[in-house]
């Protein structure tokens, strides 16, 4: 358990070292900087403003200087919204993403798994058919086109739902199932395929020759293990929408880490983006690592290192 233990915050401390590398580099691989794009800038103006926040220093003492800064927890100022540190943009962004999230993550998994395991009980009859011709449509319908036609038809038509903001718990509708159609679709259709491929195991037919109820012979023998593959999607899952949809925010107008990001990669805002690639790694990482956790209670057979 403590080698297990060990070895995951080593892993993890060198791929969030890796991730900071990449990004920062790629960031400041790209033509211009976050001063270029104001209009009529004097050339003296943007050299003081890149002294001030010492991007003229040399690539390699701004990124030893950035590490410093990281490990501190301080992300740095914003240079487009002035007064701002990033670390205030994420703890303003992050709440409402999470709110969208949260839901999202709960109908993903309530209603993927249950679709799932209802598609492979009645397998090719019209409850698995209907739910697979439903699947299908929340995996291949992008997020933008499904959001585009839910404000048209429920906001603007119909007038049932708000079309921007977080108003009241009708505005949650919308993003919402934008954001959690293709996470549903895909869960259940990949319960569904482990589902059929566990009951179709020789101890699932042991269990029903000892005369055991269907019910126990699913929930109790098929289901834990046909839950491991989704449950290794879900890790991965849960910190993309709890960090915040780009599309969906943005279609929405959410003041989330979504929207900020798209903003903040438009305007070259080298700070924010750093740290909200950095707040999504973290998440990421620590969701992984739960994920292997939660394996060996899900299956006993699967161990920690010794």
């Amino acid at each position: 358990m403590g080698r297990f233990l060990t070895s995951r915050v080593i892993s993890m401390i060198i791929s969030l070292l890796l991730i900071i590398t990449i990004t920062f580099i790629l960031l400041h691989m790209i033509p211009s900087g976050p001063f270029s794009s104001e209009k009529a800038l004097p050339e003296a103006v943007i050299k003081a403003l890149e002294k001030k926040y010492h991007l003229d220093d040399s690539l390699w003492k701004q990124y030893i200087d950035y590490l410093k800064d990281a490990i501190q927890l301080d992300l740095g100022p914003s240079y487009q919204k002035k007064g701002y540190t990033v670390n205030e943009l994420i703890a303003a962004g992050f709440p409402a993403s999470a709110k969208v999230g949260a839901l999202v993550i709960i109908a993903s998994l309530f209603m993927g798994i249950s679709t799932g395991v209802l598609s492979a009980v009645k397998q090719n009859k019209w409850q698995d058919r209907l739910a697979m011709f439903v699947a299908t449509l929340g995996v291949t319908i992008p997020s933008f086109v499904l959001g585009t036609l839910i404000i048209y038809f429920f906001g603007v038509k119909l007038h049932w739902i708000p079309t921007f903001g977080l108003k009241g718990w009708t505005s949650y509708i919308g993003p919402v199932v934008t954001l959690g159609g293709f996470s549903i679709a895909f869960i259940s259709r990949l319960m569904r395929s482990c589902m059929l491929e566990v009951l179709q195991q020789d101890y699932i037919r042991t269990a029903r020759a000892k005369g055991l109820s269907e019910f126990k012979v699913l929930f109790k023998h098929a289901f834990k293990n046909a839950l491991i593959p989704v449950i290794t999607y879900t890790g991965p899952m849960i910190a993309g929408i709890l960090v915040g949809s780009f599309v969906t925010e943005k279609i929405f107008s959410i003041p989330g880490m979504g929207k900020m990001f798209v903003e903040s990669v438009g305007n070259r805002d080298y700070t924010v983006v750093m740290g909200a690639t950095i707040f999504y790694a973290i998440i990421l990482l620590i969701m992984n690592f739960i994920v292997d956790i939660f394996y060996s209670i899900i299956d006993p057979r699967i161990k920690f290192y010794k």
